[in-house]
């Protein structure tokens, strides 16, 4: 506490190696990091936050890091196939005010240059049921890509039980400039409905119209629909369950499935797993090759195991997660037969 504003902070640092194999697969090692900083301050009409998040992963190659069957945005004017590109520097400076209407509701109104709309669930390095999972979703540009927004205006209700929300926010993802704050505008809009029938569960969902998102995809548009269950408990287990369709205007219907969990066995050791299975047109982006625009469902299955030591206010986590992959076989002769891949990583967090 100062003086009538509470101060937070919250941040990790992630060194991994991971290794994937088959003609596609790749090994590297980087580092993932975010920081967390926000100020809160109760008033007269209700409550004032202010946010920011940053991350120093643009000093990584614009390539990011292998992650097989995972596509979205691009390097070097390129599509990134099989790679998780980097996150850019400012991942939030934004601004919400809550105005108390009533007993147990507020309106509320988010915003700033670069910050988060109200469409899908939490984003994948947010949600508790992926702390300690070294790598993102292959289905990720399905769920959150719009994390990271140049330009958003929220405005919503809420109460114990409910939040209604709805958005405008620039559609375009995030160039390959990741030390720079874009050019903000507010061209695209979604709305959110999101339940919390006791502390334990959150349920949410959303729809959003996405002004030419892609890059390499100018004149397409996309209609995403995302739905998703959160559940936690008090004994160190939480979990998500979630559906999302993407409807590229022209273009055809995508849909992707993810469920993951964390469960803390004890004050020291930590087991995480996750399910996706994806619809994906994305890649063959040659439009020479053949296979150019076909789609391909793929499944990825996750587990690890992560071993936790505390050092107030430090915890650092020690750990290692396989992946194994189901695909159809006209893939074998770009992917191998049975692909598969590991990461090892060790995770220093400000924080539990």
């Amino acid at each position: 506490m100062t003086d009538d504003w509470m101060l937070m902070a919250h941040g990790y640092v992630s060194a991994q190696y991971t290794d994937h194999s088959g003609p596609r697969g790749d090994d590297k090692a980087y580092v993932t990091s975010m920081a967390m900083l926000m100020a809160e301050r109760q008033t007269g009409f209700g409550k004032v936050q202010l946010r920011s998040m940053l991350s120093l992963e643009p000093m990584m190659s614009n390539r990011g890091y292998p992650n097989l069957f995972a596509t979205g945005e691009t390097a070097g004017g390129v599509a990134l196939v099989d790679r998780q590109h980097p996150h850019d520097l400012f991942m939030e400076l934004a601004a919400r005010v809550d105005f108390n209407i009533g007993d147990g509701a507020t309106a509320f109104v988010y915003g700033g240059p670069v910050g988060e709309p109200a469409l899908g669930p939490s984003a994948f390095m947010m949600r508790r049921s992926s702390r300690y999972n070294p790598e993102a979703p292959i289905g990720h540009h399905w769920f959150d890509p719009t994390h990271i927004t140049y330009g958003v205006v929220t405005a919503g209700l809420s109460t114990d039980k409910w939040q209604l929300e709805t958005s405008a926010f620039r559609g375009a993802e995030p160039d390959e400039d990741r030390w720079d704050i874009e050019t903000p505008r507010l061209d695209s809009w979604s709305v959110r409905a999101t339940w919390t029938p006791n502390p334990r569960w959150a349920v949410q969902a959303s729809y959003g119209q996405i002004h030419e998102p892609e890059a390499l995809h100018p004149g397409e548009d996309e209609h995403r629909f995302t739905a998703s269950a959160h559940y936690a408990d008090n004994d160190g287990f939480s979990a998500m369950a979630a559906f999302s369709s993407k409807n590229r205007e022209p273009g055809r219907t995508l849909t992707t499935w993810l469920a993951e969990a964390n469960w803390d066995l004890d004050d020291a050791n930590t087991l995480f797993a996750r399910a996706e299975n994806v619809a994906n047109d994305e890649l063959f982006p040659d439009h020479e090759d053949p296979l150019h625009d076909a789609t391909f469902r793929v499944s990825k299955l996750q587990a690890g195991y992560a071993r936790r030591i505390e050092f107030d206010p430090f915890t650092l986590a020690l750990g290692a997660s396989v992946n194994a992959y189901a695909k159809p076989d006209s893939l074998d002769p770009v992917y191998g037969r049975n692909p598969w891949g590991y990461t090892l990583f060790a995770r220093l967090s400000l924080g539990s």
